[in-house]
């Protein structure tokens, strides 16, 4: 059987090699010249919490746009509340490299259509495939038209997602739009941890379901067998 790709080792091996280039090219230039000549990397983040680590990370060999597009969240009021904390985040970070913030539309209508079928499909499954291969596209396709060097996402950071997929889906996408796909399995080496620190030091609202309806109707379910499990 073969062994499971290790993204993050790919990942390290990218950083590397950038770092040697960026040293290479940055020999007797200034900090500015520098900073122009780091890679620009669209980076999909799906909340704050998630992308705290993700981004301080990151933020040090990359010049970023963190892009909030997350149509599969509801209702509406828990959408915006989820971005203006991510913008809060970036705006308390101190970064080597610029961090710019890109809001997308927020079209629920446009998730449902593209679940559709499989709306009783539990967590985790091709409901939720379905739903990163959307939110990653729009990345590229972005990443694409802004001429990126890579693109990415902060889902994998979550242990609850699956890494593998996340990352197959990238490499396709990768090939239609023509933007190199950063590898990543960001929960790794402590970065689940360094999330959860990063979060209370920046007193970040950390939400207790994905943000669709039908995560959240899954966790209700969750939370009620749980109760009465214990009253029992």
């Amino acid at each position: 059987m073969p062994n499971k790709p290790n993204y993050q080792r790919a990942l390290d091996e990218i950083i590397h090699t950038l770092e040697q280039k960026t040293a290479s090219n940055s020999s007797g230039q200034d900090e500015a010249k520098t900073r122009a000549k780091a890679p620009r990397l669209l980076l999909h983040s799906c909340c704050a919490p998630c992308s705290s680590y993700v981004l301080e990370y990151l933020s040090d060999y990359f010049v970023i746009t963190d892009f909030f597009y997350n149509p599969n969240i509801a209702p509406q009021e828990e959408y915006r509340y989820r971005e203006e904390e991510l913008k809060r985040l970036i705006r308390e970070m101190h970064p080597k490299y610029e961090i710019a913030f890109v809001a997308g539309k927020y079209d629920p209508e446009r998730f449902y259509e593209t679940v559709r079928g499989l709306e009783h499909i539990r967590e985790g499954g091709e409901r939720c495939f379905a739903c990163y291969r959307l939110r990653m596209e729009e990345a590229a396709l972005l990443a694409a038209k802004g001429g990126y060097d890579y693109f990415t996402t902060t889902l994998t950071i979550s242990p609850l997602k699956n890494a593998e997929k996340i990352n197959e889906i990238g490499r396709e996408l990768e090939v239609q739009y023509g933007v190199k796909h950063l590898p990543s399995d960001f929960k790794k080496r402590g970065g689940y941890l360094r999330s959860i620190e990063l979060s209370k030091e920046h007193g970040l609202y950390r939400q207790d379901y994905c943000g669709c309806v039908f995560s959240k109707a899954e966790r209700e379910r969750e939370k009620r067998t749980r109760a009465q499990m214990e009253s029992d």
